[in-house]
């Protein structure tokens, strides 16, 4: 019996061992072949949109075609601009010549074109090169820029065609949002420019004949409030960097105040309230600066007797809220108008001339961090203005 019993727990033990493989066996599979497959052709257009964003040059298109190359499934690829070669991936360099011939037609008549063998001749006997896909690309939805040759051991088949031409408008797209990229970044330095020619003329003047008030009577004084515009203007009319950081923009505006306290003298109160924290956050250049000289300039300048300004900034998490109030005259928000649409955005028309930063800060705040990040600005005739932004402390592509 304890023999029988044995044998019969071992036959359970394997019937169980056999079940337990079974149901491993059945269970389902971390990916599949087509989700697999998926995630290669997302990796791979993520590897090539990088460069490809970056604008179509030499580098950057030999770094694009070795991730392109795999998505249309052709033995070669290359990226060509009129006349020239780019870069070549795989099969195709000893017909260089004749993919440039082919590319700059395609990109001429804004139309693809399919080489057979007949129209890639070779004194090569075992040259490999049965074809070539010609697929003009656009920057601009219109009118072709470049072109891509996906190039085929076999004759070209519709399969090779339809990727190629799949692949060629994705490759379009991405130049477009290059060329979108690289206009925001000139509108952004020439609303900078902008900004640079309208402060400058009236804090120049202004801040000349303060200084030259001194010179008889408070030397030491004059020779102060110039060591503190020198570094102003220096600032203000720097070349390089399209972002900032807090404390470098407090920096500037602290000897923007300086000088304009020398002209104000008591009438002009400032308070600064400025956590450490944020400090280092990055945001436009020339981003607060335009808010407070509106606030001097056009709130407080015109009021009778002391005006006060007051700058906060404070840490919120992940983002930094900062406010520009003065008690000023302050301003007609008829002049504060929505853009067609909807959403509370900043123009400027010519009666608003002489609020002449809001607009352009709002738009380039909104530019950079998104439409949440523009600016609210609370006013009233007789009631001072109170300006409020909110600046993320990390943003993708924006550094100082």
């Amino acid at each position: 019996m304890p023999t029988a019993l044995a044998a019969l727990a071992l036959v359970l033990a394997l019937a169980l061992a056999v079940g337990a493989v079974v149901r491993l066996r059945r269970r389902p599979r971390i990916a599949t072949a087509a989700q697999r497959a998926t995630y290669q052709v997302l990796h791979s257009a993520g590897l090539a949109a990088e460069p490809l964003r970056a604008g179509l040059t030499p580098a950057s298109a030999t770094r694009a075609v070795r991730h392109l190359r795999p998505l249309i499934g052709s033995a070669g690829l290359g990226l060509y601009e009129d006349g020239t070669q780019l870069a070549l991936d795989g099969l195709g360099g000893h017909h260089s010549e004749q993919l440039v011939a082919a590319a700059s037609a395609g990109i001429r008549s804004g139309r693809t074109a399919v080489l057979t063998i007949e129209e890639l001749p070779c004194e090569r006997i075992d040259c490999p090169v049965r074809g070539a896909v010609i697929v003009p690309l656009t920057g601009d939805g219109v009118t072709a820029r470049a072109a891509l040759a996906a190039v085929t051991s076999d004759r070209p088949a519709p399969g090779l065609v339809q990727a190629s031409l799949e692949t060629g408008r994705w490759v379009s797209a991405q130049l477009a949002l290059a060329e979108l990229d690289r206009s925001r970044a000139r509108l952004a330095r020439a609303e900078v420019r902008a900004l640079r020619a309208q402060i400058s003329p009236h804090f120049i003047y202004n801040a000349l004949t303060a200084i030259a008030s001194f010179v008889r009577t408070d030397p030491d004084r004059a020779r102060e409030l110039l060591e503190e515009f020198a570094e102003f203007t220096r600032y203000s009319f720097r070349a390089h960097g399209e972002f900032t950081t807090l404390a470098e923009e407090l920096r500037s505006i602290d000897r923007y105040l300086t000088i304009e306290r020398a002209r104000f003298g008591d009438r002009l109160q400032v308070r600064l309230r400025i956590a450490p924290e944020v400090l280092p956050v990055t945001l436009p250049f020339l981003c607060l600066q335009p808010l407070v000289e509106n606030a001097v300039r056009h709130g407080l300048s015109r009021k009778p007797g002391v005006g006060s300004l007051r700058i906060e900034a404070e840490d919120a998490g992940s983002e930094c809220h900062i406010t520009v109030e003065d008690d000023g005259v302050g301003m007609d928000p008829a002049i504060l108008a929505r853009r067609p649409g909807g959403g509370d955005h900043l123009t400027e028309d010519d009666e608003a001339g002489q609020h002449v930063g809001l607009a352009n800060v709002d738009e380039r705040l909104r530019s950079v961090f998104g439409d949440r990040f523009g600016l609210i600005v609370e006013t009233a005739l007789g009631a001072g203005t109170k300006v409020s932004l909110r600046i993320p402390k990390f943003h993708p592509g924006v550094s100082a």
